[in-house]
């Protein structure tokens, strides 16, 4: 995790979080060709093939994980960190 910059953190946090590189891009104020950029070094680094390995990264890093809300009604939500 060390290798990545703190900007393909952000990236791959948002990527997690379900993010497109276009929704990404409005998120960072970056061109979607930079968030590309951000993905592809990031998969490259971490030695993933697509963003679903990369969401798995994320989690299995504890980069984000899942937080379970219960609502009135008892009925459990997730929501993410």
């Amino acid at each position: 995790m060390d290798r990545l910059s703190d900007r393909e953190r952000e990236v791959l946090t948002l990527i997690a979080r379900g993010m497109c590189n276009s929704e990404i891009a409005g998120e960072l104020f970056l061109s979607q060709a930079t968030v590309k950029t951000h993905v592809a070094r990031l998969l490259r680094k971490l030695g993933l093939r697509d963003r679903t390995q990369a969401v798995v990264a994320a989690y299995d890093l504890g980069i984000v994980r899942p937080r379970s809300t219960v609502d009135t009604s008892g009925q459990v939500l997730l929501a993410w960190a």
